[in-house]
């Protein structure tokens, strides 16, 4: 759960910190390359992390990973420049994808399938906990003992983290015969990288530049095949797509896809919608959302309880997200009107159910890889959310703002302005800007609660029914 807490906050509790960053380092332009970089890195690094720990132990590939966030961090902390603190964080990030992978796998190796459920429960609250709490950790750190700390705090928890990994038995598994895949390693960092970066630009449409854009989907999509083709031909592929062809590990990690999507898009926007339909301070939304971030938490663990003392699995995902969705879709057509509290309980509702969705996810990817293959399975999962999370952010951001585009006001600029941080466009804005921005919202909340019915179509056709 440390190694987990530790990967997951380093994802978030620097975003508080940018504006430290930004006054002691300059490059303010450049500030959104220190969050890029670590997104990038964790995602190509966790199927290679998966494929080692497959090949030589995952817990000594863990401790590495461990090693490797550590030192980094430090080095991120003396960072002089904001260039020289993107290149740590991506660093850094190369360290934490092996966290969660390594993480999920060794439960896995060390839990009975049946009991399983009760233990992917503590990992999603952990999971939740650590994207609650790093923004406002990372605010009081920089604000107290200056942006530095954010990244020394990870000292004592990676070095506590190690202390109990190393108290695990080790099962090393057969590295006879390993030949890294090299071409595949790059071919899949270059494909990820380049789409990541693309859809991190289409958030905001107001600086968006489109050749740029066109070329980095371009670049992905002639690079796509020939990843494909590599992972074909290699003896011991990083993606095996023997494995991920597999039907009941292809529907898991679309559905991880799916609910990335959904959550981290709900969790990017609801800020900004409460701020500017409802005229709430950064303060007060994060009392708002609380119930959500608390909701989805619940949720997991009574979903791996409920796995681990009836045996069944796919239920629950399918009646939660069917439930979530029509909560969503209630919640989306009555935004414009809600009062804050009716949006909150409304939110952790749709997060409850929503939490019904990791537990089940990552026991049936595990129980169709077999022992030998656990890393690279979680490992798919943790991909498969990473780029939904990239792709729904991206895709709500887009929806809202062509809406408000087309609505012809001055919205589109002060949108941008509030996604940008500058809260100072509150002041700014009129009754009718705030309806457009309504509608706008509406509307993406529309499409997260399709993205999520959607889900709960893909979770009822899950293989895995018992355990």
């Amino acid at each position: 759960m440390l190694p987990m807490f530790l990967g997951i906050v380093d994802q978030t509790i620097v975003a508080t910190a940018l504006p430290s960053i930004g006054q002691d380092l300059g490059s303010v332009e450049r500030l959104s390359w220190i969050m890029v970089a670590y997104l990038v890195a964790i995602t190509i690094s966790a199927p290679v992390f998966g494929l080692l720990g497959d090949s030589f132990g995952r817990k000594r590939l863990l401790l590495v990973a461990l090693g490797s966030v550590s030192f980094f961090s430090v080095l991120c902390a003396f960072a002089t420049s904001v260039e020289m603190l993107a290149l740590g964080r991506f660093a850094q990030g190369l360290g934490g994808g092996g966290l969660m992978t390594l993480s999920h796998a060794l439960i896995g190796e060390s839990v009975p399938p049946r009991q399983r459920g009760h233990f992917q429960s503590y990992t999603a609250s952990v999971a939740v906990t650590a994207s609650t709490i790093g923004p406002v950790l990372g605010g009081v750190l920089a604000e107290g003992f200056g942006w530095q700390a954010v990244f020394l705090v990870n000292l004592p928890v990676a070095a506590a983290a190690a202390f109990l990994v190393g108290r695990l038995p080790a099962h090393r598994a057969p590295a006879e015969n390993f030949r890294f895949d090299y071409a595949g390693v790059i071919l899949f960092a270059l494909t990820v990288t380049s789409a990541l970066i693309a859809m991190e630009q289409l958030q905001d449409l107001a600086s968006l530049s489109i050749p740029r854009f066109m070329t980095l989907i371009g670049v992905s999509l002639v690079l796509l095949p020939l990843l494909i083709w590599r992972e074909q031909r290699a003896s011991q592929p990083l993606l095996p797509l023997t494995l991920l062809g597999t039907p009941a590990i292809w529907r898991s990690d679309a559905l991880a896809f799916l609910h990335g999507a959904c959550m981290v898009s709900l969790i990017t926007f609801i800020p900004i919608y409460l701020c500017v339909v409802h005229g709430t301070s950064a303060a007060k939304a994060g009392l708002v959302m609380l119930p959500m971030t608390a909701c989805i938490g619940l949720g997991s663990i009574l979903t791996g309880r409920l796995v681990s003392e009836t045996g069944r699995t796919a239920i629950f995902p399918s009646i939660g997200l069917t439930l979530a969705a029509l909560s969503m879709l209630t919640f989306a057509w009555l935004s414009p009107s809600l009062s804050t509290l009716a949006a909150s309980i409304m939110l952790g509702v749709t997060s409850f159910f929503m939490g019904s969705v990791m537990a089940v996810v990552q026991i049936t990817v595990q129980w169709a890889a077999g022992t030998h293959h656990l890393g690279r399975a979680a490992a798919s999962v943790q991909l498969s959310r990473s780029l939904g999370a990239a792709f729904g952010t991206a895709l709500i951001g887009t929806v809202i703002f062509m809406i408000i585009n087309l609505a012809g006001s001055d919205a589109a600029s002060m949108l941008s302005d509030l996604l940008g941080r500058e809260e100072a466009a509150l002041a700014a804005v009129t009754p009718a800007i705030r309806a457009d921005i309504a509608q706008a919202f509406r509307a993406g909340f529309l499409l997260i609660g399709a993205l999520a019915a959607l889900a709960a179509a893909l979770a009822c056709t899950l293989p895995l029914r018992r355990v």
